[in-house]
């Protein structure tokens, strides 16, 4: 029997890759409940509104998106997103955070986040993240601008 990938594990947990899969697991380990993709935000697209689901949200109010892949349409998203919700704390973390942006560029998705002003971890929400105290600008911004998503058909989530 072939072994499965980290996107089909991942998958068969309910999510859309096996990044998101480790990540929910070691917020559960640490007592975290995992609220995944359980709320989006809108923002506007120059000539339309679109939205967003982010992947996590801590409980302090962090937003945390996990990437595999980082592609121009996500990085050219969330600079819209910050520029527009500069009270939120949006963070990456990645699979691997020096995959280069693109085989022409030197930029990696690491040099990509710190010249734009995103914190950024490897493979895992660091634990510093969970600690963070909550910040009360922060988590009202959230109140003000997240809708609860309907539940999906067929899921316990």
């Amino acid at each position: 029997m072939a072994k499965k990938s980290a996107a089909q594990v991942g998958a068969l947990h309910g999510f859309r890759s096996g990044l998101e899969d480790v990540n929910a697991r070691f917020l559960t380990e640490w007592n975290v409940t995992v609220e995944y993709e359980q709320y989006d935000l809108t923002y506007v697209k120059p000539a339309r509104e679109a939205r967003y689901t982010p992947d996590f949200i801590l409980p302090n109010g962090i937003i945390v998106e996990t990437k595999g892949r980082f592609l121009t349409e996500d990085r050219q998203k969330h600079i819209l997103i910050k520029k527009q919700y500069p009270q939120l704390d949006l963070r990456f973390v990645f699979s691997n955070p020096n995959t280069r942006i693109s085989k022409q560029s030197k930029t990696t998705y690491a040099i990509w986040c710190q010249s734009h002003g995103f914190l950024y971890a490897s493979k895992v929400i660091p634990q510093e993240w969970l600690a963070a105290p909550n910040d009360p600008v922060r988590l009202e911004a959230l109140s003000q601008i997240l809708r609860k998503k309907p539940a999906k058909k067929g899921t316990s989530k």
